[in-house]
């Protein structure tokens, strides 16, 4: 049997870039004998950044399993990137995860992507630390870390792990709770616990109140302790701590400097003391008529587990990480995937310590692994015994901001490129690939520049494929602004049995996104019943044609009020070319328009560029909804953009902010557009057509 539940701690390690997170990673697993020697970024070898994309860009890509040994405890370790272009890679990591240890860079402070992560955490209302890092770097500040923290975030931030000097003068660290002194070891060098010297008592003296008050306001006990005798005792702060970061009410702060090996000790010692074990916390899955309900995680009952993450390896093949939520998981166990009903065989589960995977028999409910060449399953799907089949909800991935249209340069190609592409969109999935039959193009989306760059460059050099790509085009629609009528007859005799169909249709804007509305109100036989559906098909294929500029017609109500049939010369087909004349003769007289797709646009700037993203975003037709202090000096600004303005904007928001800005991005809604604007459009479809 695996290491029992309560004993498991699932932690992610997040925060903006380069703020040390693989470094931290590799040094726990050293401290943690999981390795022989940790390795720097620099030399491409840590266990997080193995692949070579990773190794050329110099950080993380991919969210990374490892694992270390911990006094009898085991702790999964999810290092993930810290760019928001490989957010959904942050995500998966988080919906595993009992807990966050989130990086803030001890000269940087919170920012943009600590506060979007933070936000995250919230709405999974998932306990995090703050770790603060390279406290051996010049310009280091603790201090005003935490005065930064305390001016973004409502929670109280309670230091537990503190700083004796910084940067050259960095000595190591002080445990608060356990009231021992790390002296900074250097590199590859084990920490040794020592007594405080009396010479660092000011440090102690200075923040130990802070955390005796937080832990007292943990527990309901200890808070009327506190208040009649002003201090606690050793475990007494552990428990109110821990029951107050199990609970998301406090935010601990510890600080490391990894390079040195320094605050290591500390830190694995507080989170199998503190940091949540997954027993007793619940996953969110699906029962009857499709109701959310809570599945506690417990080592009792039938197995369960859900696929979170997806590698295609070259060597092992499709690679499926995934969390145990009931019972254990045994060798060789038949499972089960509700998705499509298919059975499938655990024949080999694995830990994994970064891209190398260590067998073992079983695992036990909360702990993370990996199975291998499971055909059937994909990111998202649960795996469950054939008995007791269950449905957990799906990853909350956010939606692609960033597309271009692409070809392979050679038709030859296209089959692999589509291979290659679908390959990587299993295992990223906030990548989409699709044809758009609109524009008559295939159009690969992600979360950025980069994140689509990356992928490209990775296809080209390693299937020998040159990959073209453009901006791609806008599916606009077309709609009308007023009613109309209008009467059509088909005829056609030519010898023979000819074509006759007559439809008189009167039409009516509905209001947007209601699409279709169509009502027989013929009295009487004017037209049999069996000629309506063919009526109906005509002014499906007259709205899907369009009548503008060839975009697809929407919200539009129908009423037939009149027609006339021949009793030989009469036929589905007649009816359906009268229904579509008809339907286009109305249209020209009830004020067509093009309508475009319109964006709920959500920008994270920093303050010093909100006058520069706002006159952008005015010189791109939005409409600011308003702006928000996310403190800390980050605005938020919520605005509604044109699509067609924002093709490129993961571009020119990096150049405007000096590379800091994000945004994320949802379709909101269609809007009319008229005048240059639409004439661009027409112009431009109709030059298309030229090509073509």
């Amino acid at each position: 049997m695996g290491v029992q539940t309560d004993s498991i701690r699932n932690i992610a390690i997040a925060g903006h870039g380069f703020t040390g997170k693989t470094t931290l990673t590799e040094h726990l697993l050293f401290t943690g004998k999981r390795i022989s020697a940790p390795e720097t970024v620099e030399s491409g070898k840590t266990v997080s950044d193995y692949t070579d994309d990773e190794k050329k860009a110099g950080s993380s890509i991919h969210t990374t399993l490892a694992d270390l040994q911990w006094k009898d405890h085991k702790v999964n370790i999810l290092d993930t990137p810290g760019t928001s272009d490989y957010i959904g890679e942050v995500v998966a990591a988080f919906r595993s995860a009992d807990s966050c240890v989130m990086m803030v860079d001890s000269r940087s402070g919170v920012q943009i992507e600590t506060i979007k992560l933070w936000r995250r955490l919230d709405g999974r209302n998932k306990p995090r630390v703050v770790c603060v890092s390279k406290m051996e770097q010049e310009r280091a500040d603790f201090d005003a870390v935490l005065d930064n923290l305390r001016e973004r975030f409502e929670k109280p931030i309670v230091p537990v792990v503190v700083p004796v000097g910084s940067g050259s003068d960095f000595k190591g660290v002080i445990d608060l709770i356990e009231m021992k002194f790390y002296a900074a070891p250097g590199a590859g060098v084990a920490e040794t616990a020592s007594d405080i010297p009396a010479e660092f008592q000011n440090a102690v003296d200075s923040y130990r109140p802070l955390m005796i008050e937080a832990a007292a306001e943990g527990d309901d006990e200890l808070t009327e302790k506190y208040i009649m005798e002003e201090s606690l005792t050793a475990d007494e702060v552990r428990q109110g701590i821990t029951e107050g970061l199990r609970a998301n009410k406090v935010v601990p702060v510890l600080c490391v400097a990894a390079l040195q090996g320094s605050g290591l000790t500390a830190l694995l010692d507080f989170l199998i003391t503190a940091a949540p074990t997954p027993e007793g916390l619940s996953e969110v899955a699906y029962g009857e008529n499709e109701q959310e309900i809570l599945v506690p995680i417990s080592s009792d009952g039938a197995f369960s587990g859900f696929s979170f993450k997806t590698s295609i390896d070259q060597f092992s093949g499709k690679l499926s990480f995934f969390k145990v939520i009931t019972g254990s998981l045994s060798h060789d166990s038949e499972l089960f995937n509700p998705r499509d009903n298919k059975k499938e065989r655990a024949s080999k589960i694995y830990h994994a310590l970064g891209k190398k995977l260590e067998e073992v028999d079983s695992l036990s409910a909360g702990d993370i692994g990996v199975l291998a060449k499971l055909q059937s399953v994909h990111t998202n799907d649960t795996l469950c015994s054939h008995g007791k089949p269950i449905h957990y909800k799906p990853l909350a991935l956010p939606q692609p901001v960033y597309a271009v249209a692409i070809e392979a340069e050679s038709k030859k190609d296209e089959d692999k490129l589509a291979a290659g592409l679908s390959r990587i969109t299993e295992e990223d999935k906030t990548l989409q690939l699709s044809f758009n039959p609109e524009t008559k193009e295939t159009v690969f989306a992600g979360m950025g520049e980069l994140h689509i760059n990356q992928v490209l460059d990775h296809i080209r050099e390693t299937q020998k494929i040159e990959v073209l790509t453009k901006i791609p085009r806008v599916a606009y629609r077309e709609t009308i602004t007023k009613s109309a009528d209008a009467q059509y007859r088909h005829k056609k005799q030519s010898g023979g049995h000819g074509q006759f169909g007559e439809v008189s249709i009167q039409i009516k804007p509905l209001e947007r996104g209601a699409s279709y509305s169509f009502e027989n109100a013929i009295r009487g036989m004017a037209v049999s019943k069996g000629y309506i559906p063919g009526i109906e098909k005509g002014l499906h294929e007259a709205m899907d044609e369009g009548f503008v500029a060839g975009f697809p017609a929407v919200d539009i109500g129908v009423t037939l009020i009149d027609g006339k049939e021949h009793p030989v010369d009469s036929s589905e087909m007649a009816f359906k070319l009268a229904a579509k004349g008809a339907l286009r003769e109305a249209v020209q007289k009830a004020g067509p328009v093009l309508l475009e797709p319109v964006m709920k646009l959500l920008v994270f700037v920093e303050e010093q560029y909100l006058g520069d993203v706002l006159s952008d975003l005015s010189t791109r037709r939005g409409r600011v909804q308003g702006q928000e202090s996310l403190g800390g000096g980050i605005m938020e600004i919520i605005a509604l953009v044109p699509q067609s303005e924002l093709l490129r904007y993961a571009i020119d928001l990096r150049s405007i902010t000096s590379g800091t800005g994000s945004f994320e991005l949802s379709f909101d809604h269609y809007d009319p557009i008229s005048g240059k604007v639409a004439d661009d459009v027409i112009k431009q479809v109709k030059e298309l057509a030229g090509d073509d």
